[in-house]
């Protein structure tokens, strides 16, 4: 069996990531697909663009559907998922680039915020 060195070593690091770690990598996946239905929309590949759109939804499901409702951040969170899915829905069945430009700005301000907090959380953790 040939084992390619790059998957074994995303597979390590999905294995020995925190949870923290692995939402922010959720972030950046649906950032990535969502800039790559950009560009294949552009390039006017669209079979490509809409299985990027697909990735992208199944990503910001995954996250809504793993949000802990005890906390009131994830009601508004769970809002935010529901309108960035809908919108995707929409880029896609349009290949409506600018639908996709919108909802690239919402992902990349969740991975901001996210990579933020987990920066915050290291410090406080490193303080005690």
């Amino acid at each position: 069996m040939n084992v390619n060195p790059y998957q074994q070593y995303r597979q390590n690091a999905i294995n020995s990531a925190s949870k923290g770690e692995l939402t922010l990598m959720l972030y950046n996946g649906a950032v990535k697909f969502i800039k790559q239905s950009i560009k294949l929309i552009e390039e006017k590949k669209l079979e490509g663009a809409h299985h990027a759109i697909i990735r992208a939804q199944e990503i910001i499901l995954y996250l809504n559907d793993t949000l802990n409702m005890e906390y009131e951040i994830s009601n508004n969170l769970a809002l935010l998922y529901d309108y960035i899915n809908r919108r995707l829905v929409e880029a896609n069945a349009r290949k409506d680039k600018q639908i996709l430009v919108e909802v690239l700005g919402l992902a990349e301000d969740l991975r901001d915020t996210w990579t933020q907090t987990i920066k915050l959380a290291g410090a406080a953790y490193a303080a005690d």
